[in-house]
């Protein structure tokens, strides 16, 4: 087991949810109170970067970046990255983490395993129609329906996204306002003593 006096009050949280559920809206809050995040999709990004494969408008080269290391480095490899950097901020004083986008149940078991009474899973959820409208709108990374109803299915199917969701250990519920969402977040904060 890593280092167990480095961790002595240590508070993790992940934050899970389907695109456009409202994970970044939540993530930025945090942020913005100074809390660090550790990025999953930042993993993805750097590693294209580092072989020179260009990311698309539509996220379709992501999409298959992401699938496709998981497949070939093995189900876990983004989480080791982000196992990594945590245990950095870790070493380097940091007490509260955010972890933005567990993807895979193999990231949560993972997570689970390596941090067990540091960390904490926030899920974010919406109603799925008001999802998709949202997903529709939103400004630089915008779906139509049939697109987001794709991109639900291969995260289900092909990254097991569901499971992080439904083994999640805090629920908020994103149908209303931003203010009504980091409302609901704070109280959560407060629970867990973040």
């Amino acid at each position: 087991m890593w280092y167990t006096y480095l961790m002595d009050n240590v508070k993790i949280l992940a934050i899970v949810g389907m695109s456009g559920s409202g994970k970044s809206v939540i993530v930025d809050y945090l942020t913005s109170k100074g809390y660090p995040k550790v990025y999953f999709g930042g993993m993805i990004y750097k590693e294209m970067e580092k072989r020179g494969i260009e990311r698309t408008e539509d996220g379709e080269s992501e999409k298959k970046f992401r699938e496709e290391i998981r497949e070939k480095e093995g189900k876990d490899w983004v989480v080791r990255q982000v196992i990594a950097e945590t245990k950095d901020l870790i070493a380097a004083g940091q007490k509260r983490i955010v972890l933005d986008g567990v993807y895979s149940w193999t990231e949560y078991c993972t997570l689970k395993h390596e941090f067990p009474k540091a960390l904490t899973f926030l899920a974010v959820v919406v109603d799925k129609n008001l999802r998709y409208d949202r997903v529709a709108v939103r400004p630089g990374r915008a779906f139509d329906a049939a697109a987001i109803r794709e991109r639900d299915r291969s995260e289900i199917e092909n990254l097991e996204k569901g499971g992080p969701i439904a083994a999640a250990d805090y629920y908020v519920l994103n149908n209303g306002t931003i203010e009504e969402l980091e409302e609901a977040t704070a109280k959560v904060l407060k629970e867990i003593e973040f």
